[in-house]
């Protein structure tokens, strides 16, 4: 069974850094046999869910064009643990941040909500100018 944890959500003034984690178990991150794709989402109120960042067993990534270099996702094979590093953070960021994890994510969709069928509960991270 599937089970992303999230943590490392808060508080921060715009301009200021946070960075996200997602301990993931019931399948590894790394594993070339793993067919695991996983990512960032978020939600602000009252928008839809949209895709931030994903990262493929091999370490391929994929962004959002909005974010214009501003997050980074990576991973500790080790660990099991999925990373989303945040800088230069605007009010526009404040959400819910969630992890998600699903196999056989076509490559062309990895920031597709619908590709995945593994969530965690989420992190509140608040911007404030």
């Amino acid at each position: 069974q599937v089970q992303l944890v999230e943590s490392g959500g808060g508080s921060v003034q715009a301009g200021g850094s946070l960075r996200l984690s997602c301990a993931a178990s019931g399948y590894t991150i790394s594993a070339v046999y793993s067919p695991y794709s996983t990512a960032w989402f978020r939600q602000a109120p009252g928008k839809e869910r949209e895709g931030v960042a994903a990262i493929n067993r091999y370490g391929t990534t994929t962004y959002a064009d909005y974010l214009k270099g501003r997050f980074t996702i990576s991973k500790d094979n080790a660990k099991n643990i999925l990373y989303l590093q945040m800088n230069s953070l605007k009010p526009e960021d404040t959400a819910m941040y969630y992890c998600a994890a699903a196999p056989n994510v076509d490559g062309s969709r990895r920031l597709v909500k619908e590709q995945y069928n593994n969530w965690g509960q989420g992190t509140q991270v608040t911007v404030s100018s």
